[in-house]
């Protein structure tokens, strides 16, 4: 059973992984044995973070670009495609968060969200598919989602829009690619404590609620996530395809 999970000379690129879930997944996936591209918008926090995944003997390195702007995603793996390195998984987790009522919610800040959140798992999707398909080898293409892929909250209607169109995005991929020996799938975290949930984490109310209303009865930790990422990189998803596991501790099932 190990080798089906054995990440060994398998390269993975990760949006957004220069702290939170995104560096958690990283983790996960070197410690299966792959080799990870750290991604973040600033050289510095991607440096760092690759500085600690290689002080811990990984094997780790950066690609800093947005990648919401589509030509710095195509210089990306262009350059990526001159120095060798290949994309065997995509983790699309890079992703921001905006907090209004619809009524007050102006265009820029909807568009903003749905930039970052939707669009850029296309665009980076779509650059990694070719790649992938060219080779002929296949890969994987794991999709960040939500538990706003299910069920709706006020207030954060953009990241709802968003999430919700990951899930179809991810059957999207799923259906054009299988054939090509790509699997596309999607992760979709609880109340995860990470750094973009600190103001709900800090706010005595919506804690408690978090923990009432969830049958595990606490936040989830980023780590966790790791296991679930690194079953859908592995050969041990190989027929899994266009699916979301949700990681929230039993939410959904008791919403």
């Amino acid at each position: 059973m190990a080798g089906l999970f054995d990440l060994t000379g398998r390269t993975a690129l990760i949006t957004g992984s220069v702290r939170g879930i995104g560096f958690s997944l990283a983790e996960g996936l070197c410690a299966a044995g792959a080799t990870v591209v750290v991604n973040g918008r600033k050289q510095a926090a991607v440096d760092e973070a690759v500085g600690k995944l290689q002080a811990k003997g990984y094997k780790a390195r950066g690609a800093a670009f947005d990648v919401a702007d589509e030509a710095a995603v195509v210089a990306a793996f262009d350059a990526f495609d001159k120095s060798g390195v290949e994309i065997d998984i995509l983790i699309n987790n890079a992703g921001i968060q905006f907090r209004k009522p619809m009524v007050e919610l102006e265009l820029a800040d909807w568009q903003r969200v749905l930039d970052t959140n939707l669009t850029a798992a296309f665009i980076v999707g779509r650059e990694a598919a070719k790649r992938m398909i060219a080779r002929g080898r296949g890969g994987k293409i794991i999709n960040i989602a939500s538990l706003v892929s299910e069920a709706a909250r006020a207030t954060v209607a953009p990241y709802t829009a968003a999430k919700g169109g990951i899930k179809m995005l991810t059957r999207s991929m799923a259906a054009e690619w299988a054939k090509f020996n790509i699997q596309a799938n999607s992760i979709g975290p609880g109340y995860i404590l990470t750094e973009m949930n600190t103001a709900l984490i800090e706010n005595p109310e919506f804690d408690a609620w978090v923990k009432s209303s969830n049958p595990a009865g606490r936040w989830g930790k980023p780590d966790e996530l790791a296991g679930t990422a690194v079953y859908l990189a592995s050969d041990a998803s190989n027929y899994v395809n266009g699916q979301i596991i949700y990681v929230d501790g039993g939410w959904l099932s008791v919403l």
